[in-house]
């Protein structure tokens, strides 16, 4: 009887831990008007440029994945 008591018992706490269909979140699409089309960016047209033998072109970066860190020397 125990045995049976405890086997219950588990199975209510296991059909309770299952996630459900109902439960999942679906985030809102994202509204078009926050992030307004600019256009195309702007050429660079540095004249300085650090660990690169020549100046880079926006050109030359399509299709790469290109992390832009901008700071100034004071």
């Amino acid at each position: 009887m125990r045995l049976l008591v405890s086997i219950l018992f588990l199975s209510v706490i296991v059909a309770g831990c299952t996630p459900k269909a109902s439960n999942t979140h679906i985030p809102a699409p994202v509204e078009s008007a926050l992030y307004p089309d600019l256009g195309q960016a702007p050429e660079l047209t540095n004249t300085v440029w650090l660990n690169t033998e020549t100046p880079l072109r926006l050109a030359d970066l399509r299709g790469k994945v290109v992390l832009i860190d901008m700071w100034t020397f004071g």
